[in-house]
């Protein structure tokens, strides 16, 4: 069973969440971050990410492209200072934008385990924006065969899908792609990501649309903000 954590008024036993399986926290825009046992994994924590002071036991990071909502080196260096043995992960971009970093450079297809977490990557370009605009290496990363986030695409991946993190905004999407990806891969849970960008208002109006969607494949929408977390 799924249970939904607000991150105000609500208070949990950490060990005990914990120890029931992984457990997700929405942190701002694209950025998530895993904890299985007591291990962390960090997907993509990038310009509107609050900076992350409390990485203590991260054993991986998944960067999906190279565009600095989806990373920072100040992000990367604080997780590698607290957490030396870090591995990060990302497309032959990602590699060449953080050159001062150890990345290892994944492709569609690869699969890695790192501590507790079995990564398996899909995709390969991030979505067109426009055609003046270079398209660039992207991967979509699946966790655990669980919970998908494909970066910044729509890549639909040949598994069942148990949580999808879903695009709520984008310079390269409207809203009916985002519902017929929704569609197309009938999650069984989905949250939203990606919606720094929008106003209270256009927040609404996504959740509203996303959860149609959703449901669409008997799933169940959940409304996430950042702190934010569900344990599954």
């Amino acid at each position: 069973m799924l249970r939904f954590w607000q991150s105000t008024g609500l208070r949990i036993d950490r060990e005990a969440v914990l120890a029931r399986g992984m457990r997700l926290t929405k942190l701002e825009h694209a950025a998530l971050v895993v904890e299985d046992s007591g291990h962390k994994l960090y997907i993509d924590p990038g310009s509107y990410t609050t900076p992350i002071t409390e990485s203590s036991g991260a054993v991986a990071v998944v960067i999906t492209h190279e565009h600095p909502d989806h990373w920072t080196p100040e992000h990367l260096s604080r997780i590698v200072e607290a957490n030396p043995g870090v591995r990060i992960f990302g497309p032959a971009g990602v590699a060449a934008a953080a050159g001062d970093f150890p990345v290892e450079t994944v492709a569609a297809g690869d699969e890695v385990e790192v501590g507790p977490f079995r990564l398996r990557f899909f995709g390969g370009t991030h979505a067109v924006i426009h055609p003046s605009i270079p398209i660039i290496d992207n991967v979509g990363v699946l966790v655990n065969d669980s919970l998908y986030f494909a970066g910044d695409s729509f890549t639909v991946p040949d598994v069942e899908v148990d949580v999808l993190a879903v695009h709520a905004n984008a310079p390269w999407m409207k809203i009916s792609e985002a519902m017929d990806y929704v569609v197309a891969i009938a999650p069984k849970r989905a949250f939203p990501t990606h919606e720094m960008l929008l106003s209270r208002a256009g927040k609404s109006t996504a959740n509203l649309r996303l959860k149609w969607a959703t449901e669409q494949g008997g799933g169940e929408y959940l409304p996430l903000e950042p702190g934010d977390a569900i344990d599954f």
